[in-house]
């Protein structure tokens, strides 16, 4: 199976590792670090090295609680770092919601949009659409990144998340988008409990069903650390090991802070795959 993206067909045979580089000064991880686009270049550089297959920009913060960014404040952070990243030889994913970035950052030359929104913001689609090739990633969020956690989900969160994803998913490609450009996102953290978000991870099975590859996010999410007791700087074995049970259960692509750490291990894991299917 193939993901199609603007320059490159992202062969999904193999797992791949998706790069966090956030050029924000608040996000719930790393907020601030790579705030100027020279310090998030290398740090897009370093990834690379350490393995990442894809580099996931993103010039706003969507933890709980988050404010909103102005536009002018996005473009400004995430125009000039895409420029340079998309000579590195790598997709390159811009997390936006906002269609005046998702146009900037196409006409780059990025790869992919990643949407907590699912382009359901106005003109996000048409957007999308219009492009003759670029990857969009859906994502299932629960109301909005300043209330999802007031009020999360109840009930059936997989059935629930399931319907979302497949009628977004149907309604981008009645606009155009082919099958091949979709890549879904369960939304771990955003407006679930922790229950409901391993849930999510225990029947990933059913999402997969759905006919369209996977990405998983669970790289140090509160739900981590509320089973591990660690906080956000201490959770990169969990975070591993959840990615490495997330492709376990089908996801395609993993989006994470500790790259090369997440590469090692998903090494181990497709080696024992690789093992048993030559014992079959």
């Amino acid at each position: 199976m193939f993901w199609q993206t603007a320059r490159f067909d992202v062969d999904l045979t193999n797992p791949q590792v998706m790069g966090i580089v956030n050029v924000t000064p608040d996000s719930f991880s790393d907020g601030g670090r790579h705030g100027s686009t020279i310090s998030a270049l290398r740090h897009c550089e370093q990834l690379i090295k350490d393995g990442a297959h894809i580099l996931d920009i993103g010039g706003e913060s969507t933890r709980p609680g988050s404010p909103a960014v102005s536009l002018e404040d996005e473009l400004a952070r995430v125009v000039p770092l895409v420029r340079d990243a998309v000579t590195l030889g790598v997709p390159i994913s811009v997390d936006t919601y906002k269609p005046e970035v998702m146009q900037a950052v196409l006409d780059l030359g990025a790869d992919i949009i990643n949407d907590v929104w699912a382009l359901r913001q106005r003109g996000a689609t048409a957007v999308v659409a219009a492009h003759p090739r670029c990857g969009v990633c859906l994502m299932h969020m629960h109301r909005d990144p300043q209330t999802m956690q007031v009020a999360p989900m109840v009930g059936d969160v997989v059935s629930a998340v399931l319907s979302f994803l497949e009628l977004v998913a149907l309604d981008t490609q009645a606009l155009g988008v082919e099958k091949t450009r979709i890549i879904l996102d369960p939304g771990i953290g955003f407006g679930k409990t922790v229950e409901q978000n391993f849930a999510l991870l225990a029947r990933q099975s059913v999402l997969k069903a759905s006919g369209y590859p996977l990405l998983a996010g669970w790289s140090r999410k509160s739900s981590l650390g509320a089973v591990t007791g660690l906080d956000v700087d201490h959770r990169m074995v969990p975070s591993v090991a959840a990615a490495v049970l997330a492709v376990e259960r089908g996801a395609s692509v993993v989006r994470v802070h500790d790259v090369r750490e997440t590469v090692a291990a998903l090494a181990v894991f497709t080696a024992m795959q690789q093992a048993d299917r030559l014992n079959d």
